[in-house]
């Protein structure tokens, strides 16, 4: 799959962006374990254009994580043209290795960004969507892409129409999440729609399908059925970043490949804690990777007290010694008792 000149290789898996999930310590061990391409967390145009520190530091991004997109979002054109110009020169404003493509998120379902027309919201005004993301590919140099939904509701999914006319705006990918705004996260998403876009014979640019990719069974389900190039990724990797090494694993051999050991989450979790404090400080990465390792170790058994313990934990220091408790305690677990938990 190309995404301009950026060649991702066959049946690619990318990890989807996600607001206090993919930060730089998260995208970096998702690549290492076989994510062929990360996106930052979305980034607000009018955070970017106030010059606010918080929106710049998002565009940070290191050679490690490379290729990389910056997501950004917004419902005002202006805003969204500037942010775009800043995405695309964000090694010199943020500082590390920059991007490779521009994400417009026209997905993000959460009230506070849905509800005054941004991310999903776009659904219900699908010409102002059309106009920004004309805009935002002509005022960039770098491949620009978008990832939406397939309608504001029931009544209204829009994207099978809505796709080519995002392509006639230059658009280099897209990614359609198989869900309406109106369902959230709720309910499972339909990828009959996303198979429509790719079986349009005007279409000719990528078209990555995402929604309930939890198990390597049904990343090479939706290349199988629905005839996509590419997968995204979401909440399936939170505490789970090999993941992606597994769905490789699963789609070159069509087997499964031998689960993860205790011990062996035990020192990824450590890394993971490990680069969080380096690249936010100690007090924000204590908070922020509770999400992670509330997930890192599920299918043990009688791990609650433990898993309370964990996401409650104030310290780093604190939070190591638990993990070498679940070593101690948990390291001989048979992995083959936790074969089936994909996602879970």
């Amino acid at each position: 799959m190309k995404i301009g000149n950026l060649d991702l290789g066959e049946r690619p898996v990318l990890l989807a962006p996600m607001e206090d999930v993919t930060d730089a310590s998260f995208r970096i061990l998702c690549r290492e374990y076989g994510a062929d391409m990360v996106y930052t967390e979305f980034v607000p145009s009018d955070g970017l254009i106030r010059d606010a520190d918080k929106a710049i530091a998002k565009m940070r991004t290191s050679d490690a994580e490379a290729p990389v997109g910056i997501q950004i979002y917004g419902h005002i054109p202006e805003s969204m043209v500037e942010a775009a110009r800043m995405a695309d020169r964000a090694a010199e404003i943020a500082g590390g290795h920059g991007c490779e493509l521009i994400d417009i998120n026209f997905g993000c379902p959460v009230s506070k960004i849905a509800g005054r027309g941004a991310g999903s919201g776009m659904m219900r005004e699908p010409d102002k969507m059309v106009a920004i993301t004309k805009a935002v590919v002509e005022a960039v140099g770098k491949p620009v892409t978008v990832k939406t939904r397939l309608g504001w509701d029931d009544s209204s999914r829009i994207i099978v129409e809505l796709a080519e006319r995002l392509q006639d705006c230059g658009i280099k990918a897209l990614t359609v999440h198989g869900r309406t705004r109106q369902q959230m996260y709720r309910g499972e998403a339909d990828w009959t729609l996303i198979g429509r876009i790719k079986e349009n014979p005007r279409m000719t640019i990528p078209i990555i399908g995402n929604g309930d990719i939890n198990s390597p069974q049904k990343a090479k389900e939706a290349f199988d059925r629905y005839g996509v190039d590419g997968i995204m990724v979401g909440r399936a990797t939170f505490g789970h970043p090999w993941l992606f090494k597994e769905i490789k694993h699963y789609l070159d051999t069509g087997e499964l490949p031998p689960p993860m050991s205790v011990r062996e989450k035990v020192e990824l979790a450590k890394r993971h804690c490990a680069l969080s404090v380096a690249l936010k400080g100690e007090k924000r990465s204590v908070f922020e990777m509770r999400r992670h390792l509330s997930c890192y170790f599920k299918g043990l058994p009688e791990f609650k007290d433990t898993r309370i313990r964990l996401v409650t934990a104030p310290s780093t220091e604190e939070v190591l010694g638990i993990l070498d408790g679940i070593a101690d305690r948990w390291g001989d677990y048979s992995p083959e008792d936790n074969v089936g938990v994909y996602g879970l």
